[in-house]
């Protein structure tokens, strides 16, 4: 057995766990985050990619949409390749109380919100997608963010300052010394292979997994796990966040992301964290109420249903799913059950992971004797990509794919132009609908991070466009196969990436997408032999 050590080992690899190693890192305080599959498989990629302007909870949840916009604020400013400033708006149906949006306004603006009330009909004449039914509507400052891409930006500037990361490993032991800490046991769930960590603390970040850490040490913490389907339409229906202006509920935020639009969420309560399946009537239901804002959206095809996990923390027993806040709770299992060395991090947003991992490294840097202070509030997580090198992609991948590529690259994209400059079969473009080039592809296949097809989606958006992966999955296998290594075979590769794509489309398959399954089905059986498969 591998044995190794650091200061700190960061449990689970979402927006809160790799915000937390970064800013471990940038306080010299050297650590290692284990992740038990790839980065944001879990419930940092299964939301809507909604940057919170705060005004979905400003009504109820006073603190929590405080965060939000100051977090929001921020975060524009430090990963501006991470984000799109669609801005965002909140609309009144005639079924909705009349009183609410008066009382909405006012809490937005104790909250520290901007809202500015607009002109309904000049709204419809330019989203003729929304119901003409509409009766006021305000402007919040929301904006569409790329979890993927956010989390990766993370973990390449903490590797800048020297922290490490173990993807596709499972925690199996936490090791106690005297009531203290002592280090952790991981297995490689691709290869088996054991390691053994040393170390001072355990930052517990694993987000609906969390209760699963916690007990490996013995003691116990009460998430909530709260399942949230989401639909993706095949259109971006508006250029704007679109939110219901009345009390949070299902079905009631229209995201634009990228080439599509989501639509999302409901709220039930779940046993397993990774209780991911979508149902029909799920589907169907959020159908309902989203056509009541947007009634022409039949018209538009459902690429797939998808679904993630909440970690609500349940301070109050009885509490659940919208009854909980979304606000977070940092526990010191120190102080509350006399184990030395185990920190927890619960709850709170996407929107609000750099403010949670701030506050988390505070209380473990301090009991390290770390004086170190946070600096995430200042340092952008990437440097912007110059005009001269944004004009060289440009000349080789065209305007909108080098912007795309530059965004989803970072660092990288530089030695990616250079690749297609000197090979012009490296400017194909693998992936049409994302505009994901082959020598994207082949960069990201090289990375000793990458294991899977699956990790190559998500990374680079292969596959994720309205064919789902039909033509690029396959394209991109070639390039995995000339690039690298990997422990199970290809054709296990595709039928891994193509069973997790089948799961979003299960609950859709109706209309041009049942056409477009019934296509899929055929280039698959036919030319690979998928069916064979077992």
């Amino acid at each position: 057995m591998v044995t190794e050590r650091v200061q700190v080992v960061v449990i689970g690899g979402g927006a809160t766990g790799t915000g937390i190693l970064r800013d471990l890192a940038m306080r010299g305080l050297s650590a290692l985050l284990v992740e038990q599959g790839d980065l944001a498989h879990g419930t940092s990629s299964r939301f809507h990619g909604l940057l919170h302007s705060g005004g979905r909870y400003a009504v109820k949840d006073k603190e929590a949409a405080k965060e939000c916009i100051e977090e929001n604020l921020l975060l524009r400013r430090l990963a501006p390749d991470c984000i799109e400033p669609t801005g965002g708006l909140f609309a009144q149906l005639p079924s909705d109380d009349p009183a609410y949006a008066e009382t909405w306004v006012k809490a937005c603006a104790e909250a520290g919100i901007e809202t500015k009330e607009l002109d309904v009909g000049a709204l419809i004449q330019k989203y003729p997608v929304l119901s003409p039914k509409i009766t006021r509507a305000y402007s919040v400052p929301d904006a569409a963010v790329d979890g993927f891409r956010m989390l990766w930006s993370n973990v390449n500037s903490a590797r800048r300052y020297g922290a490490k990361m173990a993807n596709y490993s499972k925690l199996t032991a936490i090791h106690q010394t005297n009531g203290r800490i002592s280090g952790v046991e991981l297995t490689n769930t691709l290869t088996g292979e054991a390691r053994q960590i040393e170390c001072d603390m355990v930052i517990n970040a694993a987000g609906a997994w969390a209760g699963e850490v916690t007990t490996l040490a013995g003691l116990d913490v009460s998430i909530i796990k709260d399942k949230g389907t989401l639909l993706a339409f095949n259109h971006r229906l508006t250029n704007q966040v679109v939110n219901r202006l009345r009390p949070p509920g299902d079905a009631d935020i229209f995201v634009p992301h990228g080439t599509i639009t989501l639509l999302g969420t409901t709220s039930v309560s779940v046993d397993d964290p990774n209780s991911f399946k979508t149902t029909d009537k799920e589907v169907q239901d959020m159908l309902a109420v989203g056509r009541e804002m947007m009634p022409r959206i039949d018209d538009y095809r459902i690429i797939r249903a998808f679904a993630g996990v909440r970690p609500l923390y349940q301070a109050n027993k009885g509490a659940g799913g919208r009854a909980v806040t979304r606000n977070f709770a940092l526990i010191d299992h120190e102080q509350r059950d006399g184990l030395t060395g185990l920190i927890s991090i619960v709850g709170g947003k996407f929107t609000t992971f750099r403010l949670m991992a701030e506050k988390t490294v505070d209380l473990a840097a301090k009991k390290l004797g770390n004086n170190t202070p946070c600096r995430t509030k200042e340092e952008p997580l990437s440097a912007p990509q110059s005009a001269e090198m944004l004009e060289r992609g440009k000349k080789v991948f065209g305007v909108p794919g080098a912007k795309k590529a530059a965004e989803r690259l970072g660092e990288g994209f530089a030695k990616v132009v250079a690749e297609a400059e000197q090979d012009r079969a490296k400017r194909r473009m693998f992936c049409e609908c994302e505009m994901v080039s082959a020598a994207e592809i082949e960069y990201v296949a090289d990375d000793d991070d990458s294991k899977t097809l699956s990790d190559i989606r998500r990374r680079t958006r292969m596959g994720m466009g309205t064919c789902q992966g039909i033509f690029c999955s396959y394209r991109t296998l070639g390039a995995m196969s000339d690039h690298k290594q990997f422990t199970v075979t290809h054709r296990e590769f595709l039928a891994e990436f193509l069973q997790n794509r089948w799961r979003g489309v299960r609950a859709v398959l109706w209309g041009q997408q049942l056409r477009e399954a019934q296509l899929s089905s055929e280039i698959f059986c036919t030319l690979f032999g998928m069916e064979r498969m077992k």
